[in-house]
């Protein structure tokens, strides 16, 4: 095996050190822990702080610092998602689509890969526009790119699921092209007319990442921003599902952070209990302690997923293919097993908590709640228990894992899903 000695391979594990680089966010964790409950109860989408966390450089952690950026591994990107999932959940994953596109870039050649790499350091971020709405059948591609006379793309269609385009200066979108067939992502320029975005997502958790419907009306693409598919990052799913993991960890850490100020505040005590205080009661401390080491466990579960990607993205270096495939499988199936164990975890940490706090900790007021929602609502995509039969069908039958997935109406169907 040969490594390629490409001068944009980005840096190493080791070459940013990560208190250094966690240092410049972490004021800015802060500030959006401190109003992630009034946010979601009062409604409020986090535009302001996206825009403190990107003005700091946030969308620029995997840019190279050859190119401007900061030159952050994988293992440390998803080591800041995670800690930013602790102060709000909703965040990371509004900026899912973004650092995903940003992978793609890093891997890609030439003049293209160095204007994004530029727009991404300058504070530009992109949004995720990817599936298709209603009873469109598996498969199927309804949003449809069509050469312009004057030059360049039209697009038009309708997607769901459009995570953080509400907040993004340009959309990744999965679209077909109306004169080949052939299957692109088309960045469109998310402020031009013909594209509008409704803030509709009406799940019971994640709702300010900014999910809902994005509609694109005759608009504009440019020639140089319409990507052959086959040509995207080969470890995306992989990824994509990583940056869910970080958010069911994040949730983990945030429960066990109001867990333990909850029960060191509370003055109350049963006269069942086993000490004059809350805080020296062992069974309650037993409880905060669960907690704990189930966002332990969580935590190095996404570190460790991360290595793979990081693994998976080096691996797009090397001159094997072979090679490149075994890294991205061992990536697929990491965060495979990882969204299997993180979906019981992250659900039932989130929900043991109240286990501490007695009656008085189901006031609508303190909005504990929010964790055990946003970590149901984060594990139900992409459902874990196909995840589990693909992981064993590769231990029991050697069945690679697939890495391109769909969602839609199955055959002869009319339904909505």
């Amino acid at each position: 095996m040969t490594i390629r000695t490409d001068s944009h391979l980005a840096t190493t594990v080791d070459e940013v050190d990560y208190e250094t680089l966690a240092a410049r966010f972490r004021p800015i964790f802060a500030r959006i822990a401190g109003g992630a409950s009034a946010r979601e109860k009062d409604h409020r989408l986090p535009f302001d702080e996206i825009r403190l966390l990107t003005e700091a450089g946030f969308g620029a952690l995997r840019v190279p610092v050859a190119d401007g950026g900061l030159g952050a591994s994988l293992p440390q990107l998803f080591r800041l998602l995670t800690e930013l999932a602790a102060a709000d959940s909703n965040i990371p994953q509004a900026l899912r689509g973004h650092f995903a596109f940003v992978e793609d870039r890093l891997v890609a050649r030439g003049e293209q890969r160095d204007r994004w790499l530029a727009r991404f350091v300058a504070g530009e971020i992109a949004g995720n526009s990817w599936t298709e709405v209603g009873s469109v059948a598996i498969g199927d591609v309804i949003t449809k790119v069509t050469p312009d006379p004057d030059g360049g793309f039209r697009i038009s269609g309708t997607k769901y699921y459009s995570t953080g385009s509400i907040f993004a200066d340009w959309i990744d979108t999965f679209a077909e092209r109306t004169d080949t067939g052939q299957r692109v992502v088309a960045v469109v320029s998310a402020r031009q007319s013909g594209v509008t975005h409704a803030d509709d997502w009406n799940g019971f958790g994640q709702q300010t990442t900014g999910s809902g419907t994005s509609t694109f009306v005759d608009a504009r693409v440019e020639e140089g921003d319409v990507i052959d598919f086959e040509t995207r990052f080969r470890y995306q799913t992989a990824f994509y599902q990583a940056v869910l993991l970080a958010v069911l960890a994040g949730s983990i850490l945030a429960a066990e952070r109001e867990i333990a100020g909850h029960v060191r505040e509370r003055t109350r005590i049963f006269s069942h209990g086993n000490a004059d205080s809350f805080a020296a009661d062992p069974q309650i401390l037993q409880v905060v302690g669960q907690v704990s080491a189930k966002g332990y466990a969580a935590r190095a579960t996404v570190e460790s997923v991360a290595r793979a990607l990081q693994g998976a993205y080096e691996g797009a270096f090397l001159d094997d293919r072979d090679e490149e495939e075994r890294l991205n499988d061992i990536a697929e199936l990491e965060s495979a097993q990882a969204q299997v164990v993180l979906t019981e975890l992250a659900t039932r940490a989130t929900s043991d908590l109240f286990d501490a706090l007695a009656a008085s900790g189901v006031s609508a007021q303190k909005n504990l709640d929010r964790h055990w929602r946003n970590a149901r609502t984060a594990a139900s995509h992409n459902p874990w228990v196909f995840k589990a039969r693909i992981i064993g069908d590769w231990l029991v039958n050697g069945v690679t894992p697939p890495r391109v997935w769909a969602i839609g109406a199955g055959p002869g169907s009319d339904r909505r899903a």
